[in-house]
């Protein structure tokens, strides 16, 4: 009898076992209006709970606990614990637990009176929930973004929405709950926000697509950036950084030459390593495998790898060279040289047409580039290259004997905001993001062409590549922090109108890169050639100072070889040499001039001003006529053309119209024939000594 009653509560047990493995797995979505679906047309079918339900399936049950204008703080002006979402959220038991909540407390009615109390009511939400099922899972989320269209973005909301990013980190931190990162999921998508603060469906569905992977550690599969391919090229002699994305909790494995390196992804997928500097190599073979997936890169080299970036003179490319130049480098790309050119184009040019809608919508979702992998140096690669990214590699290949790898990455019409990082923009020039097709800080014709390009929009919040941080989302954020060794830039004509901006954002610009990259990372860029616009004289200048001002940086001067008539000038490949002197001097160590001269100091006697240079050994014209281009001005400020001698590493200049002269300035026109250089045949910076 006992043996039968006991077979019996066995088979029952079993029973209810059966019942409760086919019981689908409940899932609260708890939250406030972004939860809810606040401002979707079909919030019962396009909120994230919903658009979750259907990644999940059948095997789970999800609910929709959002509540408008609900906030974490019980003090603040609507508690979600005083609401009746809170009590319905506890009656379900849920198993799973998502709560994104926060974004309401950045209000002024909370945040500063109440900032306080957020760990301790955070806590004991997510208590409450543990209590309701003993065995439930909770999972906390960063704010989703709120736009700098918001009307108190720089009044406080910016700063506090921030603060409670950290709190929120810090509460998984030390509850063991996941955390979810919807920050960085939205972040890249200001035009799924129609109010900069609800997304859209398509926001919604990004939401959901977040979570999914988080509840079931399906992040994707194992990848890596769009750099990792065959033929690739990784930087010699420094500890080189490596990162992708797997599914949650995965093993990755890397292995390159006799190194062999484990790793676990975390939480969101994602992966982290860095190698041993490891000496120039070739033939080498890169495997980064999980269980799973295994990718293999063959040919493999260890070399130097520098970005090449900026705008349409980057861009130029070796076809387009003079025919004497031309020739030069498809000669030189002929006999195959130790190059290996990754080569970044965008999918649609910037030219005076309209774009498709399926263009548009491609570049909303950062769709924009394009891209053959790493290609040998020949014949059939050189033409559609950056001529001066070419020459660049050109000259170091040459000098250095090893295999150099050069990414061109440029945009012809690109504004230098383009290519910032939003946060660096919302934190330090916010006025910039608005209204980009309006914008004063903007050069009219960069807004005239992102308005033609996108005229066939049905979003109000296009996007464009010339819009701030466009250029950085679409185009370096994915390179995942691959190893370089510097960058060469050319950029600025599309910033020209405004000089003082543009010293902002400049700096800005490679402040923020050396964040992503490294903090000593090499910048060399070119000067604005000479063109017949009349603020660049102005602007040559801007960046000639900021060679004094951003350290490790270096500048070549191309006003020598301008174009009247054609802010495209053909001949390249001495600027090319020019980045590459910089490189070789300042980066590799080599004794060489970098540089012509630069005004260093001037001093006024005797009725003339004496100017002296940095790398003025030599100094002549490249001519061998008078110099030209000195112009001299007294206290009244009018400028006189001035007479000019070389006297050792100085030049005297005065003017019989200038009794007392106190200023002094050289090639301060457009279009300059100003002919000073020194010993290396290396033109002077256009300079004006003052800004007055």
């Amino acid at each position: 009898m006992k043996e039968k009653t006991l077979l019996i509560l066995i088979l029952l047990i079993s029973f209810l076992l059966r019942i409760d493995a086919r019981r689908p797995i409940k899932v609260a979505c708890v939250g406030n209006s972004i939860t809810y679906g606040a401002g979707l047309k079909d919030r019962e079918h396009t909120s994230y709970p919903v658009q979750l339900q259907a990644l999940l399936g059948k095997d789970y049950e999800v609910r929709n606990f959002g509540r408008s204008g609900a906030t974490l703080i019980n003090r603040a002006y609507r508690p979600y614990t005083a609401q009746p979402e809170y009590r319905q959220a506890l009656d379900f038991k849920a198993d799973r637990v998502i709560i994104h909540l926060g974004v309401n407390d950045t209000d002024p009615r909370a945040w500063p009176n109440y900032s306080d109390d957020f760990i301790k009511d955070y806590r004991a939400l997510i208590d409450s929930f543990k209590v309701a099922n003993p065995k439930c899972k909770v999972w906390i989320c960063r704010l989703t973004p709120i736009s700098d269209r918001h009307r108190r973005f720089k009044s406080g909301t910016r700063d506090w929405h921030h603060q409670i990013q950290q709190r929120i980190e810090r509460i998984a931190r030390t509850t063991n709950v996941g955390l979810i990162d919807l920050h960085e999921a939205l972040y890249n998508r200001p035009d799924v926000f129609p109010d900069g603060l609800h997304p859209n469906a398509e926001g919604a569905g990004l939401i959901a697509r977040k979570v999914y992977s988080a509840l079931t550690g399906d992040m994707g599969g194992l990848h890596v950036s769009r750099l990792y391919t065959d033929g690739m090229v990784l930087q010699r002699s420094v500890p080189i950084h490596m990162e992708g994305t797997a599914n949650s909790h995965d093993e990755v494995t890397i292995e390159l030459g006799k190194q062999t390196i484990h790793t676990l992804s975390n939480a969101e997928g994602h992966w982290s390593t860095t190698l041993l500097p490891m000496q120039a190599a070739k033939n080498l073979t890169l495997t980064i495998k999980t269980k799973k997936e295994k990718l293999q890169f063959n040919d493999v080299a260890i070399g130097e790898v520098w970005l090449c970036s900026g705008q349409s003179n980057m861009a130029f490319r070796t076809a387009q060279l003079a025919p004497d130049e031309k020739q030069d480098m498809l000669h030189y790309s002929s006999q195959k040289p130790d190059i290996r050119l990754f080569n970044m184009t965008e999918k649609w040019a910037t030219t005076n047409s309209e774009w498709s809608i399926s263009a548009l919508d491609s570049v909303n979702r950062l769709q924009y580039y394009t891209d053959k992998g790493w290609q040998a140096c020949n014949e059939n690669t050189a033409p559609a290259f950056s001529a001066i990214g070419l020459a660049f590699a050109r000259t170091l290949a040459d000098t250095l004997g090893v295999t150099i790898g050069v990414i061109c990455n440029a945009i012809g019409g690109s504004p230098t905001e383009s290519w910032i990082p939003r946060q660096t923009l919302e934190n330090d020039f916010p006025d910039i993001l608005r209204e980009p097709t309006k914008n004063d800080f903007i050069q009219p014709w960069v807004r005239e062409r992102m308005s033609k390009n996108i005229n066939l929009k049905t979003n109000p919040l296009q996007r464009h590549p010339y819009q701030p941080c466009y250029l950085f989302e679409a185009g370096i954020e994915p390179l995942a922090h691959y190893t370089i060794r510097g960058v060469a830039w050319y950029q600025g004509e599309s910033n020209a109108h405004n000089m003082e901006a543009y010293d902002s954002l400049f700096k800005l610009m490679v402040g923020s890169w050396r964040s992503y990259w490294n903090a000593n990372l090499p910048f060399y860029y070119v000067q604005l050639s000479s063109l017949d616009r009349p603020s660049w004289p102005w602007f040559r200048d801007v960046q000639r100072r900021q060679l004094r001002t951003i350290p490790n940086t270096g500048m070549a001067v191309s006003s020598d070889i301008g174009d009247s008539l054609d802010v495209h000038p053909k001949h390249k490949m001495a600027i090319g040499q020019r980045l590459a002197r910089w490189a070789l001097a300042k980066t590799y160590g080599h004794r060489l001039v970098p540089s012509g001269p630069f005004m260093n100091h001037v001093d006024y006697h005797d009725g003339a001003a004496y100017v002296s240079f940095d790398f003025a050994d030599g100094l002549r014209t490249s001519d061998g006529k008078a110099i030209r281009s000195f112009e001299i001005a007294g206290e009244d400020g009018l400028y006189h053309p001035a007479q000019a001698k070389i006297e050792g590493n100085q030049v005297k200049v005065w003017s019989q119209q200038v009794v007392k002269p106190v200023n002094v300035r050289y090639g301060w026109q457009p279009y300059t024939r100003a002919n000073l250089v020194n010993s290396s045949l290396l033109p002077t910076s256009t300079f004006r000594d003052k800004d007055f």
